[in-house]
């Protein structure tokens, strides 16, 4: 079965303000949002092998959030580390704006540790959750090496983070360099800015350096994308060999995946978002990007893809909290409104 690797962190939220009339919430949040949209969108034939590290102080928590998981590899599991996992305390300022404050100390990923993981992987997404899941070096060699695609939700990768653990936005150093190593890029409207001043410089400037497809989400008013004249999603990309037969001395590079060619004329469209009675906006993002990445990944073509995905973020709109969101999402589980 063709397998989805998925890099990312499993973060332990305390929600403040989220119900103005409810005590603060405690529940998994980070990449656990993300699991919820790829354990629904993902096609039959696939399965996602975490490439997820967490805290020796939440292991059996982790465990059992990963066995809820159909779509998960056999033997899959996080990697523990001898730290305390991430935690992230957030206060809502309003339905769609929050300040964040983050502790914790699980590492990134060295490329010695990666490398060895994605041999037998076809595709890659990369969700930027704390924002140090991989620094710029290690993301070039799983560039150079990796030849499938590669899905990056750019997220907490623009947040710096000072002493007090507040994550504030500020640009990102040698962006284009990052780009380069991307064939899909996700990012929101306030993530953009850091880049460049409106979605058609961002455009530009992603399409230069090789990304096939940037999708800039806009909360309740939809996602705009920018795709390459070539690029209409990876059915053709499915019919090659697996991504990671190079590595270590693999099948010749003939095997491998063909990109369609970048240049040309950019095509863009806005989506926009369905109409939902959102009661809590945590984890859209995540769950957009993660049903995106496994709609390309199933061969949808792009605006399919993107439409599929904005259905999920929305249905997650409707729930609090991800301990239950792969049953919403596919569908086992409906959400009820409380009588008038």
């Amino acid at each position: 079965m063709p397998k989805l690797g998925i890099v990312g962190s499993l973060v332990w939220d305390v929600i403040h303000g989220r119900d103005p009339a409810a005590p603060p919430v405690e529940e998994w949040g980070g990449i656990a949002y993300a699991l919820g949209g790829l354990e629904a969108a993902l096609a039959p034939s696939w399965q996602f092998v975490p490439l997820i590290k967490v805290g020796s102080d939440l292991r059996d928590e982790a465990a059992a959030l990963f066995r809820s998981f159909t779509h998960l590899v056999p033997g899959g599991r996080c990697v523990e580390v001898p730290v305390a996992n991430n935690r992230v305390t957030l206060r809502y300022q309003s339905a769609e704006r929050r300040c964040e404050r983050m502790s914790g100390g699980v590492p990134g990923w060295t490329w010695a540790e990666l490398g060895p993981m994605v041999r037998d992987l076809d595709a890659l997404y990369l969700n930027f959750i704390s924002g140090f899941e991989l620094e710029l070096g290690t993301v070039q060699a799983l560039r150079q090496a990796f030849r499938g695609p590669i899905y990056a939700d750019l997220h907490s990768l623009l947040f710096g983070m000072p002493q007090d653990g507040v994550r504030m936005l500020r640009p990102l150093a040698d962006p284009a360099a990052w780009l380069r190593c991307f064939d899909v890029v996700q990012m929101n409207e306030d993530e953009m800015a850091q880049f460049a001043p409106d979605p058609l410089a961002m455009a530009a400037m992603a399409m230069a350096a090789g990304v096939k497809l940037l999708v800039v989400t806009l909360g309740p008013r939809g996602a705009v994308y920018f795709a390459t004249a070539g690029f209409d999603g990876w059915a053709e990309w499915r019919e090659g060999g697996k991504a990671g037969d190079d590595l270590a001395g693999g099948s010749p590079p003939s095997r491998l995946p063909a990109f369609p060619p970048g240049g040309g004329t950019i095509r863009t469209a806005l989506l926009p978002a369905p109409a939902v009675e959102a009661i809590d906006p945590t984890g859209c993002g995540d769950v957009f990007g993660a049903a995106l990445c496994a709609r390309l990944v199933s061969g949808d073509p792009v605006e399919p893809a993107i439409q599929a995905a904005q259905g999920f973020a929305a249905r997650n709109a409707t729930l609090r909290g991800a301990a239950t969101l792969g049953r919403l999402l596919r569908g086992e589980l409906v959400t009820v409104e409380a009588p008038a």
